[in-house]
């Protein structure tokens, strides 16, 4: 079992112990892919832990954007944690329906936003629900609070600077994506985008990880996937995926390495993907 760090991921063990804490705030980051056939809002309805409050990726997202779930302008930020009771002082724990998915996105927005005291559930609740921990089905009630913020421009890359990346060879991007997807084998789950991947970016699907029961893997086993992706963690990462989602992951997975340099594509292979001028490679 991973190391409990407030700042990074914590244990459904660690929840337990905290869950009365008069400063702690649960969300339910749950988010899906069309294919996946799952409805977030509606699980969080049917049942959650208690007191987590429902992170609606998609609402929460820069509306001016045609691409998915952008990160949202601060000032929207600011409006919606504030009315969902979520602050300046408070430690947040993130988690997800599917054990370590879309979680970690929300990890990313926070640490963006400058906010630090936020932690993903190890195995989310498929592993809170497992151990027979309670759950309820009533959203909790919520007051206004006081929410600052101080945008981490390092933690995020346009695709002009994904592209410097990609000629110079300066970073390593990391694709999230599943084998199939990056080789250009299978087809993109949006339609119009071509498939394929980032010139000279490496292949490390956010299940090599993960461990089976949907928690994340300690520093050896992180170390091994990156390892045998021919990874170079002595150069700044790029993270990138379908949509900006699972890119998260692999943040998450180099924060816990220790590694200080990484940030997240956030149109990743959506925004890429459609540019027919961006250069693509395959196999």
């Amino acid at each position: 079992m991973a190391q409990d760090d407030p700042k990074t991921l914590v244990s459904t063990e660690w929840l337990a112990r905290h869950m009365d804490d008069p400063d702690l705030r649960i969300l339910d980051g749950s988010w899906y892919l069309p294919d996946m056939g799952r409805d977030g809002r509606a699980e969080y309805d049917a049942a959650h832990i208690p007191g987590a409050r429902f992170f609606d990726i998609d609402a929460l997202s820069d509306a001016r954007s045609d691409l998915p779930h952008m990160a949202p302008p601060p000032e929207k930020f600011i409006s919606r944690m504030r009315a969902m009771g979520v602050g300046d002082g408070h430690q947040v724990v993130v988690y997800d329906g599917a054990g370590l998915f879309s979680a970690a996105r929300v990890w990313w927005l926070f640490r963006l936003m400058g906010k630090t005291d936020i932690a993903v559930l190890d195995g989310g609740f498929p592993k809170w629900q497992a151990e027979g921990r309670p759950v309820e089905d009533m959203p909790p009630l919520m007051r206004d609070r006081h929410i600052t913020v101080s945008v981490q421009n390092h933690l995020v890359r346009d695709v002009t600077q994904v592209a410097a990346a990609a000629k110079l060879r300066d970073h390593e991007i990391v694709d999230a994506r599943g084998p199939a997807r990056f080789r250009g084998e299978a087809p993109e789950p949006r339609a119009g985008l071509r498939s394929g991947h980032i010139p000279g970016s490496r292949n490390v699907h956010y299940a090599q990880l993960l461990n089976p029961d949907g928690t994340m893997k300690d520093e050896q086993g992180l170390r091994a996937a990156f390892d045998a992706a021919g990874v170079d963690l002595r150069k700044p990462v790029i993270s990138t995926c379908g949509s900006g989602v699972t890119a998260g992951i692999v943040d998450l997975a180099l924060e816990r390495l220790g590694h200080d340099r990484h940030s997240v594509y956030d149109g990743s292979w959506s925004e890429w993907g459609m540019y027919g001028d961006l250069k693509v490679e395959t196999g």
